[in-house]
This record gives structure tokens, sequence and C-alpha cells, in this order.
């Protein structure tokens, strides 16, 4: 197999975090164990170390990679580790030129699943792995928006206008409807029918029956 992997990448980033500050000649299984890093996965972290030439196969570091770590400038820092990780995956970089700081997850895991004769659970965790050396060399996928993904969306409050319902005022009189020359006198009924909005409120009602009683039943 040839590209590296673990089920905790962060385990790796804290590793080459720790390292910065203190670089000992020889790193192994042991002392990631000591660090409290990757318990049960120590083998794996000394592997991806191995793999962008921080320490030798015997766990030794290397030259490059004591002077990598050894910089304390940030910017310069990413630069220079961007080179091993660079060097690391030529077969990646050889493909893809720097097109691959900006691989989605989903297109580096089918490169190393294709590369690698991997299943889709190892492919994600190399494809994690090189995400995590990604991040400590300075470099973020194009197409994921921290800002998007961080920032909480506005919403503006609205509260809802309630119109006070508008009721036409009409003046009954009490008396008796002239028929000019008939003997009979006709009473007169009138009907009035309101229709109340199903969206309205108490106040809403309370609006209306106020109007009705100060216009019609004054």
């Amino acid at each position: 197999m040839t590209h590296p992997y673990i089920s905790g990448p962060g385990n790796i980033t804290q590793m080459v975090s720790l390292l910065r500050k203190n670089f000992p000649a020889t790193v192994t299984s042991e002392t990631v164990k000591k660090l409290g890093l990757a318990s049960n996965n120590e083998s794996y972290v000394i592997n991806a170390l191995q793999f962008v030439g921080l320490i030798d196969a015997e766990g030794k570091r290397t030259a490059k990679g004591q002077e990598v770590l050894a910089i304390h400038n940030e910017q310069d820092f990413q630069k220079s580790f961007s080179a091993l990780v660079k060097s690391a995956y030529a077969d990646l970089f050889e493909i893809r030129g720097d097109g691959a700081w900006a691989m989605g997850r989903d297109d580096l895991i089918g490169y190393f699943r294709q590369a690698d004769k991997t299943s889709d659970v190892i492919g994600g965790r190399q494809a994690s792995v090189f995400q995590a050396f990604r991040s400590l060399a300075g470099h973020e996928a194009e197409n994921v928006s921290t800002k998007a993904t961080n920032s909480k969306p506005q919403v503006r409050s609205v509260k809802p206008k309630i119109e006070k319902p508008k009721v036409r005022s009409m003046k009954l009189e009490s008396g008796k409807v002239d028929l000019g020359n008939s003997k009979k006198d006709i009473g007169l009924t009138v009907r009035i029918e309101i229709n109340l909005p199903a969206e309205g409120s108490a106040e809403t009602y309370d609006h209306i029956f106020k109007s009705i009683k100060a216009n019609l039943l004054g």
C-alpha cells in the first residue's frame, strides 16, 4: 500500500505540532504513545511521518525534516512543509498539478482507491491523511467555504401587522314604512352579515364587535 491512512487524522496534525516544539533524534510508536496520541494506532502515525520524510525507516529524524520543523515563522513553515507533501504525493501532483491542493474529499477518495486498490473505508482514511497534511501546509479545498460554514444566517424578525377591520357604519331609524294609499304598515327587518377573518386574533375580533356596538346598536 502506497499512501498512509489512519482513522483519526487529527493525531497526525497534533504530532507534527508537537515535533515543531521538540523534535527528538528518534521518533517511534513508543514516542507517540508517551505523548498520549493515537491509542493503539501509533504505528499509523509513524508511517505517515515516514511517508512525508520527517523521519526515516528506523524512526530517526531526517535532516530535511528537522530543517522544516525548526522553522518558526508560520508562512515560511507552510511553504517548506508544502514542498515535503508535494514530494511525498508526487504521483497525485503529477496527474493533478497544484490543483491537488484544492481537490474535494470525494475526488481524493476516488484517486486513492484507484491508485492503491483500497476499499471505500481505507480510501476515505487516506484522503483524510492528505487533508491533514494539506491543512498543515496552509492549503484548503476551494469548494469548502469556511465563512459559509461558520456564519449563521441572519433572520430578520417580522412582526405581522393586523389591520383594524373596516366596518361600514349603518344608521337605522325606527318607524314604519309608508306605502302610500296602503292601509297596512309593513315592519322592516335588516340582517347584517359580517365575515370574520379566519387568521384574525382576539384583538381583531374585539375591534369588529366594538365597531358594531358603536355604529349599529348605539
